[in-house]
This record gives structure tokens, sequence and C-alpha cells, in this order.
């Protein structure tokens, strides 16, 4: 479990296929603190497995499938993601609550700067718009985000100053993927209405 508050950005050293999965390979430091084989960490919202680290490295297994799903497709040495290590029960949750668990890719329609902000506008997949509530929460790359706007399986953001610093957004374009991760408890009760009963 994550909170979608981003610790660190790190940089891709590799990404390679080997027989047995991908391999992700990432300079890290902060989100190395405390690090053990085993730990889960958040890379661009998609919580991965640490296989093995260094003083500035961390590397993780990806699946076939999480590679084709997610905005991993678009990685390349040099890219920024954003890094979380999971939640311990005694800290503090300063976003939202975010399972890692990545539930469609988005499209990056906009991203501008609007006076001293940035306006950030995303197509997600299709039909996804029955998650996306007004002022609700949704993950855009493991950051935890505050809808301003929804139109059908459209919604917009506005972004601070310091999160366009400390994230992977400040390398984002019109057109690149990011992966989406809606709200959990709204999730739930999606689950919850739809196995109902009818009255009789």
């Amino acid at each position: 479990m994550f909170t979608g508050i981003v610790e660190e950005t790190g940089k891709v050293a590799s990404f390679e296929k080997t027989d047995a999965a991908w391999k992700l390979r990432l300079e890290a430091k902060a989100a190395l603190a405390g690090v053990a084989h085993g730990d889960s960490i958040a890379v661009n919202g998609c919580c991965l497995t640490v296989v093995a680290f260094d003083a500035g490295h961390v590397e993780f297994d990806v699946l076939e499938e999480t590679r084709r799903l997610t905005s991993f497709s678009a990685l390349k040495p040099g890219s920024a993601v954003n890094l979380e290590r999971s939640l311990r029960f005694d800290g503090k949750v300063g976003g939202h609550f975010v399972t890692g668990h990545i539930d469609g890719l988005g499209k990056i329609e906009v991203l501008e700067q609007r006076g001293q902000d940035f306006y950030l506008r995303v197509r997600g997949p299709g039909g996804c718009g029955r998650h996306l509530v007004h002022k609700g929460s949704i993950a855009i790359d493991g950051i935890s985000l505050t809808v301003a706007e929804v139109e059908g399986d459209a919604l917009a953001v506005w972004l601070i100053p310091t999160t366009m610093s400390v994230t992977n957004l400040r390398e984002k374009r019109a057109g690149d993927p990011v992966n989406l991760e809606f709200d959990l408890l709204g999730k739930y009760v999606e689950k919850l209405l739809a196995g109902r009963a009818p009255a009789a």
C-alpha cells in the first residue's frame, strides 16, 4: 500500500529482456533508505518487488504483461520514474490510499503552464469515466492528485510548481502515456452495488 506522495524521481539505468523476465535497474537514493530484498516500491505507481540493490541502484523483475499494460513500455535509459516506498502502519497518509495496481493507461492531451500553476488533461481508457469523480482522488504515474474536471473518459488536474519539479511530469509531453489508478474506495463501492440483487 502507498499514498501517492513521491519520495524521489529515480532514473532508468537499464531495462532489458532476459529469459526469465524483464529486468529494470534504476538509479535511486532516497528510496533505498532501509531497503531490503523483497520490499515493495511503487515505480510510476506500479508496485514492484525489490530483487537486488546496491549503494546507488535498485533492481526489479517486470512481467511481460506489466510492461505491456503500463507506461513501462515507453521506458528507456535515462527516463525519470516516480518512486515511493510502501506505507508503514505508523507513517503519514499524505495523499490517498494507492494499491500500486494499475487500472489502465492514460494519454496526456494537454500539459501546459497557466499562470504560476500547471494544467494536465489526460484521456483514460474507454469506460473509465464511471470511476472519475469531481474533487475525487486519482493516482497518475503514482502521484496522488485531485480531479478538477471530468468529461466522459477524460480528466484534468491542476499541479503546483513543486509537483512538477519533484516528479517525472517535468519531462512529460502531450501524447505521452501515464499509469492510472482510480480511487480504491470508489472501486469497492462500485463492486458492492453491482453485486446487489434487484429489488423485488
